[in-house]
């Protein structure tokens, strides 16, 4: 521990740095790499895998079962709709949960009763549902204006708190690249998209967009102290910034990551509990996607920007000549002094 504190004091002092601004082309190789694999991965797999909360369909859920075996609930619907394709999985440590395409009412009868006899239970301890194709897309489109207005909030906020839209634009580019990596990790895994994993989807651009405001506000003030004799660009002063809450970040991102990995391991083997797995899964994901577009991407994309600028431009040789001034004071100085101790 106190090893890894002194790591963090000399990152916060700036005896020991890593080049993060700089090396800022390897961290769009790979952002983009990642993107271009979430983008085209899901599709060449076969596509992503919605929920039948937007593709519609029949939802039978049979309670109070001794036996959990799922070749049980397929064998049970072949008998009645033989060319249904059911999804069959369970929930906790007695139910099963059986989805199918639409199913007419008499055929939903007739498997209602063919679950129950199979499970060897009362055909009231099996609910059956329906969710039609329209409600699934009026979820679709309320999670797409959700993300919209979001964006725009989160973007309008942010230039009116840093004043300038340079690091709002960077932020929402962080953003929506860890939006992008996350719905590509479960189309290429195969996770099933439920309305449980968008709300796990926009919470965790949330939480990136905090990471990113923690790291601006400390970007902006040692901007904000680099005057005209400042020996530091406005990059060395960026990587300065990310260098000082690099261990914040690792901390907070881990502190977070704990707690919803434990979710997403009781939601997932001991509960079953599909919403909670969703949910957890997205957030566990996107807290480690999020916590590296805000230092690999949203941080020296706002460098960048600035760097462009006439101003930050000028004012950054001014630095490097006075820098290199001070090199070469040095150096004369301990030639001098060498030569003083020859004589």
């Amino acid at each position: 521990m106190a090893s890894f504190a002194k790591f963090g004091n000399d990152l916060y002092t700036g005896e020991r740095s890593f080049n993060i601004v700089g090396r800022r082309k390897l961290w769009y190789t790979i952002a983009a790499v990642m993107i271009l694999i979430s983008v085209v991965g899901p599709f060449v797999r076969g596509g992503f895998v919605f929920g039948i909360e937007f593709t519609g369909g029949s939802e039978f859920v049979i309670s109070e079962v001794s036996n959990q075996d799922q070749t049980v609930a397929t064998d049970a619907i072949a008998s009645i709709v033989p060319e249904a394709v059911p999804k069959v999985s369970t929930v906790g440590a007695s139910e099963v949960r059986v989805q199918t395409d639409q199913l007419t009412s008499d055929d939903t009868r007739a498997v209602r009763a063919a679950l129950a006899t199979a499970y060897e239970v009362p055909e009231t301890e099996v609910a059956a549902s329906f969710i039609g194709p329209s409600w699934g897309a009026d979820i679709t489109g309320q999670a797409l204006r959700a993300l919209v207005v979001f964006l725009v909030l989160a973007g309008t906020v942010m230039a009116i708190y840093f004043r300038t839209w340079k690091m709002s634009a960077a932020a929402m580019v962080a953003l929506l690249h860890d939006l992008v990596i996350t719905a590509g990790i479960y189309g290429l895994i195969g996770f099933e998209i439920t309305p449980a994993a968008v709300i796990g989807f926009l919470t965790i651009l949330g939480y990136s967009l905090y990471d990113t405001v923690v790291v601006f506000d400390k970007i902006r003030e040692n901007t904000s102290e680099d005057g005209p004799g400042s020996r530091r660009t406005f990059a060395d002063s960026v990587n300065l910034a990310v260098n000082q809450t690099l261990v914040r970040s690792i901390n907070t991102s881990v502190v977070a990551a704990l707690p919803v990995a434990s979710i997403l391991f009781i939601g997932a083997f001991v509960l079953g509990a599909g919403t909670l797995r969703d949910i957890s899964l997205a957030l566990l994901i996107g807290i480690l996607v999020g916590t590296y577009s805000t230092i690999f991407i949203a941080a020296p994309l706002y460098s960048q920007l600035r760097t462009r600028e006439p101003a930050t431009h000028k004012r950054d040789k001014k630095a490097l000549a006075a820098k290199a001034s001070a090199q070469s004071t040095s150096s004369q100085s301990a030639s001098a002094g060498s030569e003083s101790v020859t004589a």
